[in-house]
């Protein structure tokens, strides 16, 4: 059975914390889920997010703080934008757009991971592989 590889890129100060919450509370989430800590949202630049597609990840999930709640003040605005563009973008790349998710989610709300990341993984499943050519990381 396909099991999909998600590549999850979370802000430190909100959504990587939620993912720590969830954890310590025991809220039970795909293990297809891969978190890669960012201090900010805003640091994921779009060739990181094609990158993790070229590498073989079949979906991939920004999880950011709440507008108006960053730690560094406009850092989700810019994910915001960016996510927007790579919408637009990743069909030109024979990605679907909706193999790109993007949440705001606060530190106090590890059940909105759990339940994000389920969401997501049952989407990307519904989808299939990504049938593009994978890159060695080299």
């Amino acid at each position: 059975m396909y099991e999909p590889k998600i590549i999850a890129f979370f802000c430190n100060w909100c959504t990587y914390t939620a993912a720590d919450l969830a954890g310590v509370s025991r809220m039970k989430y795909a293990p297809n889920v891969r978190i890669v800590r960012v201090m900010c949202s805003g640091r994921v630049d779009p060739e990181l997010v094609i990158k993790a597609f070229d590498l073989g990840a079949d979906g991939v999930l920004i999880g950011g703080c709440h507008p108006g709640d960053c730690h560094y003040q406009n850092g989700n605005h810019k994910t915001l934008r960016r996510s927007v563009l790579l919408k637009k973008l990743l069909p030109q790349l024979g990605i679907e757009p909706e193999r790109l998710r993007l949440e705001w989610i606060s530190a106090s709300e590890g059940e909105k991971v759990s339940r994000v990341c389920n969401e997501f993984t049952e989407e990307i499943r519904k989808l299939g592989p990504l049938k593009r050519e994978v890159k060695n990381a080299g």
